[in-house]
Formats: C-alpha cells, structure tokens, sequence
C-alpha cells in the first residue's frame, strides 16, 4: 500500500516515514525543500534498511503533483507540508495563507481527480487560541490567533466541507501540541533553517555552542513562573499517532479532529532545567519580550485519541531531552555535512 507524504522530508515528516516503512508500507515524499534537507530521507532509509520514493515538488505546482499521482497508486495521503513559523506569519499573512491553502486545495483537487480520498491532516494546537480552561479538547470552540493558525483552521474547515461534498471522504485532522525530541538513532532530528523558532532547536544549539543564549519570549505570562506553558510532545510519539491515525481514515469515513500531546504542560524554564539536569549542560538565557501571536498556556487533552485510535504519548521528558541532545551532538550543524567537514579540517 502506498501512501504520499507531502512534506516528508521535514522535522515531523522525515520521522512518520521511518515509522511507515518500518510499518510495511510504501512511501511516495513531495516536498519542495524549502524548510527541509533530501538528507534526511537518505538517513530514513539508512535507518529502516528500506527505500522509498522522493519527489522535489510544491504543492503549488499542481501539474507536477498530478504527475506523481499519474505514476503511483497511492492509497492514502499524509499532509505535512506548509509554512510553520508563527512569529514570521504575523509578519508575512500573504505568503502564508497562499502557500498553505492553495497549496492544500491543490491537493485535495488532484486527491478528488484519481479517485484517493484518505487524508491525515497536520493540524496544530494553534487552532485553539485563547482559552479560559485547560486543557484543551477537542469540542472547544476554535479561535487561532495568528496567520499561521488561522491557515491550519481554514483548512480544517475546507476538509469538513469537502466530506460534507463527498462522504466517501475520510480525514483526521491531528492537532499536535509542541513536537521535540528526535529519533533514539540520533540520525534524523530538527534542523532549521537559521535562527531557530521553537524552543528545542533553540536549546541545542545553545549547548553544542552555535548559538550563544537562548532568548526566552516573555517572563510575565500568568504561569508559575512567567514563562510560557507548552504540552510538548516526543516526535516519535507523534509520527506513530500519524500511523494510528492513518489506520482509522483506511477503514472509516467521515472527519474527526484528534489531539496529539502528553496531557502535561511545563513552562520555558522547566525544559531549560530539565535539559541540563539530564544533559549536564549550562544553557545561558534571557528573558525578552512576547511573541506576536504566543499564548500563556497550551496542553492537551489527549483521551479522544486514546479512546477512538488507541493512541497515547509514551515518552517523556528526559528521553526528549537526551534524544534532542544525541541528535545535536552528533550533528551540531543539522544535516549540513559539507559545512560540518569544513569545520573539522
């Protein structure tokens, strides 16, 4: 069975195929590359043993994603690819509501001409906004708060209609809290491109010495200790509730939003203590002013996806912290292994 992973050679893509493959299925990646390395595909088939097939291709291109579904049959479609960066949606909404919507409708166009109508959907815990209560499930009203978001909840709302239009459709639209952590071979992890936007990377390469302090957006939010709340979650935990998800849309139909997370928030300032007590490590940091967009507090209410997928986080905070570090180590710049010889001559 084939199944198409746009953006399958990012952070979170890169490690759902190593659990396809593993799985038995096969793999067909598009991605354009724009925020991901073809290195890390070469690193899934070293770690699974198996191949798989890569197309360089934007969703914005639709004859050559038509192209690729002209030369494989593909079953189902895993959907990862976009823009991810709140921060710098707030500043560029244009590029990010073109990029991720007709980039998805394009999809879903040439889904509905070859007759493929399974979908899993990378949504985002963005979708929520702000709420009064945690954690958040899956019934709350949505409300995103910035571009970024209000793209993941735009598309959310396309797929309902799009069942709606044709209910031979099957689609999960996964909301995922904070993905870190990266893969126990140490082979594949989280590499962006330049500063990073996330905290994890951003912890890292502090700690490997790339970076010289992390900077901390906001120190006042109403949390235990200023600092902003997240459910984050280990991305292997998160690439096998993409297989979970995958094995429900093949035997059902209809639209069903599910949370990925662990069901536990903890503050900037926790994971900081927590990395350099399990890593040894000193990461210098200050605090600097909030993000556009950010919220205090975010975590999952994750039993929908434990009840209805049988689904749940398994690892937790010292595995993502020595996991994160393992990949950082082994390869302090990212899948750059050109830029890495230089460094050692």
């Amino acid at each position: 069975m084939k199944i198409l992973v746009t953006g399958g050679a990012g952070y979170i893509g890169s490690h759902t195929c190593v659990e396809l493959l593993n799985a038995g299925y096969e793999v067909v990646v598009v991605d354009n590359l724009m925020n991901s390395k073809q290195e890390a595909l070469d690193r899934v088939k070293q770690i699974t043993g198996k191949d798989l097939l890569f197309y360089n291709v934007d969703l914005l291109d639709k004859k050559a994603l038509s192209k690729v579904f002209l030369e494989h049959d593909i079953s189902a479609v895993i959907h990862f690819a976009g823009l991810k960066a709140v921060g710098e949606s707030v500043s560029l909404p244009l590029k990010y509501y073109h990029n991720n919507i007709t980039g998805t409708l394009n999809l879903c166009e040439v889904m509905e001409e070859f007759g493929v109508d399974r979908m899993v959907f990378s949504s985002s815990a963005t979708v929520y906004g702000h709420q009064d209560c945690v954690p958040f499930h899956e019934e709350l009203s949505l409300q995103a708060t910035n571009p970024y978001g209000r793209t993941k909840l735009m598309i959310e709302e396309i797929l309902q209609d799009v069942y709606v239009s044709n209910n031979n459709w099957s689609i999960a639209l996964l909301r995922y809290f904070n993905p870190v952590g990266a893969h126990l071979s140490g082979l594949i992890g989280e590499d962006p491109n330049g500063i990073p936007n996330n905290l994890f990377p951003y912890i890292t390469q502090v700690a490997v010495g790339k970076l010289e302090k992390l900077s901390v957006f906001g120190g006042d939010y109403s949390t235990h200790d200023g600092t902003g709340v997240r459910d984050y979650i280990h991305v292997v935990d998160l690439a096998n509730g993409h297989l979970k998800a995958l094995e429900h849309v093949l035997n059902k139909t209809g639209v069903n939003a599910y949370n990925l997370g662990t069901g536990k928030g903890y503050s900037v300032l926790d994971m900081i203590n927590s990395f350099e007590k399990t890593t040894g490590k000193t990461i210098p940091y200050q605090i600097t002013e909030r993000r556009p967009g950010d919220i205090a507090i975010s975590y999952a209410d994750p039993s929908k996806a434990k009840k209805e997928l049988g689904w749940e986080a398994l690892k937790g905070i010292d595995e993502i912290c020595r996991d994160s570090w393992r990949w950082q180590s082994q390869n302090p710049n990212g899948y750059d292994t050109k830029l890495e010889r230089q460094v050692t001559k």
